[in-house]
């Protein structure tokens, strides 16, 4: 009775030692969700268009608000080869369990005439406070694809 006691210990200690690491890691995972990305953001966009003409270079410095079901409306000023314009957009994002999301943005002209929509790929890193983005497409009015490279760091406010 005594030597299955002490055998039934030495197992349970064995499966708590092996198992303890992987607890750990589990704890240290994130999930996510459009709950846990919604919030104020700040933002700036940085890189190139590529265009016939040459690679022109983009920047931008912006805000917006994201809510419990994904949409999103802000503003920004962007600045295209040294051209500043100011403005706004309304859009979408689907956030995923591990912390990707895809955004949908429809950019507006100062006049509120539809200037483009992109479609970004996103990271949440830093329990949800950061976010890492990459452009997918630029697609102008006119259905025009835009090749670029532009990538995105954002800070939740």
């Amino acid at each position: 009775m005594k030597r299955t006691i002490i055998s039934r210990f030495v197992v349970v200690v064995a499966v708590a030692l092996v198992a303890a690491p992987a607890l750990a890691r589990a704890q240290d995972f994130q999930y996510c969700s459009n709950v846990t990305s919604a919030g104020r953001w700040g933002f700036t966009t940085n890189g190139v268009l590529l265009l016939p003409t040459g690679a022109v270079p983009v920047t931008a410095a912006g805000r917006f608000t994201q809510d419990f079901n994904g949409n999103l409306a802000g503003s920004q000023v962007r600045s295209l080869g040294g051209g500043v314009a100011h403005e706004t957009f309304t859009g979408t994002v689907t956030t995923n369990r591990d912390c990707t999301a895809k955004y949908t943005i429809s950019v507006y002209d100062d006049s509120g005439n539809l200037a483009r929509t992109s479609v970004l790929d996103a990271v949440f890193t830093n329990n949800g406070r950061k976010a890492h983005v990459v452009f997918e497409s630029i697609v102008l009015p006119n259905g025009a694809n835009l090749p670029s490279v532009l990538s995105i760091d954002g800070d939740k406010q």
